[in-house]
């Protein structure tokens, strides 16, 4: 090699024309003589990607705020009901009021979260335990970036879904099946034709309240919520109960969460809260929302993808997915 640069004069070694493009770039290698070839460029970390991350941030926070205004206002009274008539004779109103319900809302509210929420956090934490899990956010905990992701992605779904249900319930008005016995009236007290329409019926010494609860029937809440929170933490399973000691184990559980979320509705049928389409109707839209969340929001079925540049990585979402090759 010596001898061949030597009979051409004007090449240069292939080690000097590299120094010296280093030499001639602005720094560049006195850069990298200060940080190390294994150290991280002080300028990644500088105050305008973190304000970026800041802002991806609290985008996911406004989103999860949007999608839980319906429900809030419905929770909230803010928006009543539309008042919808009846006709005489209909035998599906006049059920009798039952004082006590099978799963009241605390345990429904309650139960759902707590035990889609533990099973999640249980599931992640294993995961950061024993498996080797590679996140693409900018939050250092490990733990604490994949509990974000999918905790995240579980309460959107939970809002848009109970949204959806308040918002149905306001806009259809249907009356629930014990609506002549909140109201407090009969149809030989009305002193009506069958088969006649009642556009308005006056209600004898019950709050306003009471009625307006009682005009929101379609569709069921317990049903879409219960079917919503089991149905979605059964995909979690599939995607996270890797283990096959027991074949059957992640099937006999999947199942019990379905059971349980069938029961709930059902329940409501039994304590005359609703009719049996309401509960159907809520079953769909809670399955529908644990499908769409868990497939096209939540990484727990997507593959890991190709590496990306570090400017890009900087500018990922706290809700972007992670890789595991456990």
């Amino acid at each position: 090699m010596h001898k061949y640069n030597q009979s051409n004069p004007g090449m240069i070694p292939r080690d000097a024309e590299l120094q010296q493009r280093l030499a001639d770039s602005g720094g560049v290698g006195d850069s990298l003589k200060e940080n190390g070839a294994g150290k991280k460029d002080p300028g990644a970390d500088s105050p305008a990607p973190c304000t970026k991350r800041k802002m991806l941030v609290g985008l996911d926070v406004l989103c999860l705020l949007v999608a839980s205004i319906p429900f809030f206002a419905c929770e909230l009274k803010m928006v009543t009901p539309y008042r919808r008539g009846f006709f005489c004779g209909d035998p599906s109103i006049a059920y009798p009021m039952l004082e006590s319900e099978s799963i009241p809302d605390s345990l429904l509210i309650g139960g759902g979260l707590l035990i889609t929420g533990l099973a999640i956090a249980l599931g992640e934490c294993y995961r950061v335990r024993f498996c080797g899990v590679r996140s693409r956010a900018f939050i250092r905990n490990l733990y604490v970036s994949c509990l974000y992701k999918e905790l995240g992605s579980f309460l959107f779904g939970c809002f848009v879904g109970q949204s959806l249900t308040n918002m149905a319930k306001l806009s259809i008005g249907r009356l629930r099946p014990h609506f002549l016995s909140v109201c407090g009236v009969t149809y030989a007290s009305l002193n009506c034709t069958p088969g006649v329409y009642i556009a308005e019926v006056a209600c004898r010494g019950v709050k306003r309240h009471a009625v307006d609860e009682a005009r929101k029937s379609f569709f069921s809440g317990h049903a879409s919520f219960a079917m919503y929170t089991m149905l979605y933490l059964a995909f979690y399973l599939q995607a996270r109960l890797s283990w096959r000691g027991a074949r059957l184990l992640r099937p006999l559980l999947q199942f019990l969460l379905v059971l349980l979320a069938v029961y709930t509705g059902l329940s409501r049928v039994s304590d005359y809260r609703h009719h049996p389409s309401d509960v159907l109707a809520g079953f769909l839209q809670g399955g529908l929302t644990a499908c769409w969340v868990a497939f096209y929001i939540s990484s727990m079925f997507k593959s890991p993808g190709p590496d990306v540049t570090p400017t890009s990585l900087s500018l990922e979402s706290p809700l972007s997915s992670q890789q595991t090759v456990c």
